[in-house]
């Protein structure tokens, strides 16, 4: 076995939705067939993946009568001792949620989707799923005249605040955790970005049971820096789950295989995961390409846990090279993590330090250099 060869341990998952994309866009019919959510189990168990994830339709892709597909789902579990930490609910595809789910402007609508969430919550927490996530694709508008964001996010509020008191009134052991997206399909989604999902966290009645779900190209998308946006992320402890993919800047949601996009972030990106204090699963949110026929698939899906572990070596080697760990000192790196007042001191002590600015703006951060470096262990000249 390689250093590049995934097991279990890697905590690697996968969405049934990716790896069974049909290849469906907005311009061309399916370019593969339905794949069954119980072939997906055992293919990515053989490919060494640790679980799966799934919105509740994706059970339905071969088998319409839900129990059964439930029945057959948990039965492919159980033979590859594959784990389910994260699910949703597909609150986009039917035409009831064209305009949003929680702040949908019909009231029945918002009551139909909470409904549907809950139901699958059970589900969700029957197969020990952590995580929840809820990515309001159609939770916004195209006209600014036809919402009234304010109400939009007291509803958007109240609904996760019910489904919050749910969870804890039946003792589930799960979290919720909210995915930004800047646009598409809408023209301008509600929680555009990491800030926003933030934001709105900080006001619910339960904030400690609501985190984050940031995907790279939805961050990418709004011309934002993903690895700064999970470091903010992880420094509010809200972290709860990740989506990983390739994107080439803000065009449409690409969903490529990870590290296909901008590499230089993804390597980033790792070693941040990596040295950060993040545990979760490290879950693909990818499509395969439509160009690619049924058995492609299993090799990207293959692809993205490669890539992620060899940036993961890549990043062990930067890490662990004496000319970068004395670049990181040039460049002062380390001293951010200094407090700026010492133990004991105030404002006032701000007044006795005796600093030249001119002298100070003369010295170099020297970052080219750590730049350098790192774009030379990226491309496998060093280490």
């Amino acid at each position: 076995m390689t250093a590049f060869t995934p097991t279990p341990d890697d905590r690697f998952t996968f969405g049934l939705w990716t790896v069974g994309w049909q290849a469906r866009d907005p311009f061309g019919d399916a370019s593969r067939p339905p794949l069954d959510p119980v072939e997906s189990v055992h293919r990515l168990a053989e490919l060494g993946a640790y679980g799966v994830t799934f919105h509740d339709d994706d059970l339905l892709a071969v088998e319409p009568d839900r129990d059964k597909a439930i029945a057959a789902f948990r039965k492919a579990l159980d033979e590859t001792g594959m784990k389910v930490p994260m699910a949703t609910t597909n609150l986009f595809t039917h035409p009831v949620f064209k305009d949003g789910a929680f702040t949908s402007n019909d009231r029945d609508v918002r009551r139909y989707a909470l409904r549907k969430v809950i139901r699958n919550i059970d589900l969700a927490a029957s197969l020990g799923a952590k995580t929840y996530v809820c990515w309001g694709g159609r939770e916004g508008a195209e006209s600014d005249a036809a919402k009234d964001v304010r109400a939009a996010m007291e509803r958007y509020k109240e609904g996760l605040d019910l489904l919050c008191a749910y969870v804890r009134e039946r003792g589930y052991d799960l979290r919720f955790a909210l995915e930004p997206k800047p646009n598409e399909p809408r023209g301008d989604i509600l929680l555009p970005t990491i800030g926003h999902a933030l934001a709105l966290i900080n006001e619910l009645e339960h904030p400690e049971m609501v985190g984050l779900n940031p995907e790279v190209g939805h961050e990418q998308m709004a011309g934002l820096n993903f690895v700064h946006g999970i470091a903010q992320a992880l420094w509010h402890g809200k972290l709860f789950h990740i989506d990983l993919n390739g994107q080439h800047g803000p065009k449409y949601d690409q969903d490529l295989i990870f590290g296909h996009g901008d590499l230089k972030s993804a390597f980033f990106l790792v070693d941040l995961l990596e040295n950060g204090g993040y545990d979760g699963p490290r879950h693909f949110d990818y499509k395969p390409l439509r160009t690619e026929d049924p058995e492609d698939v299993w090799a990207s899906a293959a692809a993205n846990m490669r890539t992620y572990l060899i940036l993961k070596e890549k990043s062990r080697a930067y890490r662990a090279d004496p000319e970068v760990r004395e670049a990181l000192r040039a460049s002062r790196v380390d001293e951010l993590a200094q407090p700026t007042l010492a133990a004991g001191e105030t404002w006032t002590d701000l007044a006795g330090d005796d600093f030249d600015p001119e002298a100070a703006a003369r010295r170099g951060f020297h970052f080219t250099r750590l730049n350098q470096l790192a774009l030379e262990h990226l491309m496998g000249v060093r280490g």
